[in-house]
């Protein structure tokens, strides 16, 4: 692909092409009007960019199934050693700077497929506030998971293999309960056995990027594109709210199990910039997405208003309910109640002929 690329990079513009292609995108609404731009594309324009998709695609499988493991061993391995080499620290370095790029290309892969219509821009606030949101949350992850291994060797396994688990399922689960029959258009040279291969190898991608960052482009099986167009808040929400649960309880597990390697370590400290870490990517993905997205203008809600209407509802929730003994209480002690037993009472002593306790009652 590299040598095609310059081969048709550099040879463009000389001869001319037979014919171009028109594709028609629309602009950002701009006082609620949206414009629709045409605009010509020739082949070989058209090559580089199906190249380039491609390398952006191959960037996030060498990300997230080469460096991130890794970095993850190489961390490890110092960890347990008690030494960081020069050589080791840059090939770390190059690790999560491989890993970073490929979940920053994830994001800008899932902005312009879900925005397929419109001439997306990205400007370079948003390339920053992507690239500390992924640092923060890839280098809090990878370390938080080095810690745990390096002191219960045994127990990774378990956590490893139910993430894989969890997240390589999660999208077939959803393709049965839609009941939608099974995808035959992903390409026309594969029979159905190549389909379902092809389908377990781009959930096994998808389970890999989830291991260790949220993915921005989520499965969706039933879907020609296999990708969900659609921004869904809820599962975004759910997925940090656990993941910061799981960091905090193996930061725990180490932090009561460690051994003789880190005596020379603040144990709490260390927890504690490592929860702060994972707050701070939080924080850079919600400035990103209320500021810095590129299609912000089509969202149909904020996230300032969704983080309004979470506080709203649960304050709803941890609101105390009224006790029923003190509504019964102001109900008797109305006038109303009281003017009632008053009438009732008088109305009974009249039937019974006693006048005497009638004045009384009335007095």
């Amino acid at each position: 692909r590299c040598v095609q690329v310059l081969y048709i990079y550099f040879r463009a513009g000389r001869v001319e092409e037979p014919y171009v292609s028109i594709t028609k995108k629309r602009q950002m609404p701009k006082d609620g009007y949206s414009e629709e731009v045409e605009k010509e594309v020739g082949q070989a324009e058209g090559k580089l960019c199906t190249h380039r998709s491609a390398f952006s695609r191959a960037s996030v499988i060498q990300a997230f199934l080469g460096s991130a493991p890794q970095l993850t061993l190489q961390l490890y391995i110092c960890v347990l050693q008690q030494d960081i080499t020069a050589a080791r620290s840059i090939f770390m370095v190059l690790s999560l700077l491989s890993i970073v790029y490929g979940a920053l290309r994830c994001n800008i892969l899932a902005i312009k497929i879900k925005y397929d219509d419109y001439d997306v821009n990205v400007k370079p606030a948003a390339y920053l506030c992507i690239f500390l949101w992924r640092s923060f949350e890839i280098a809090t992850r990878v370390i938080v998971l080095v810690l745990f291994s390096s002191v219960l060797q045994i127990w990774i396994l378990p956590v490893v293999l139910v993430n894989l688990f969890v997240f390589f399922f999660y999208p077939w689960v959803l393709f049965c309960q839609s009941k939608s029959p099974f995808p035959e258009n992903i390409e026309k040279a594969l029979s159905r056995v190549g389909t379902t291969i092809a389908l377990c190898l781009l959930t096994l991608l998808y389970a890999g990027i989830n291991m260790f960052c949220w993915s921005a482009v989520q499965l969706k099986l039933n879907d020609p594109d296999l990708i969900n167009k659609s921004q869904n808040w809820y599962r975004l929400t759910v997925y940090y709210m656990l993941r910061f649960i799981e960091n905090a309880f193996l930061l725990l597990m180490w932090y009561v199990y460690r051994t003789d390697t880190y005596l020379y370590v603040c144990a709490p400290l260390l927890v504690l910039q490592l929860l702060l870490g994972y707050c701070m990517a939080v924080f850079f993905m919600l400035v990103f997405y209320q500021f810095c997205h590129p299609c912000k203008k089509l969202f149909s809600s904020s996230v300032s208003e969704g983080l309004l209407s979470c506080c709203k509802f649960l304050c709803f929730v941890c609101k105390p309910p009224k006790s029923s003994k003190l509504v019964d209480k102001a109900n008797l002690k109305s006038p109303a109640n009281t003017d009632e037993a008053w009438n009732s009472n008088k109305t009974t002593d009249s039937q019974n002929g006693n006048p005497h306790r009638s004045v009384s009652s009335n007095a």
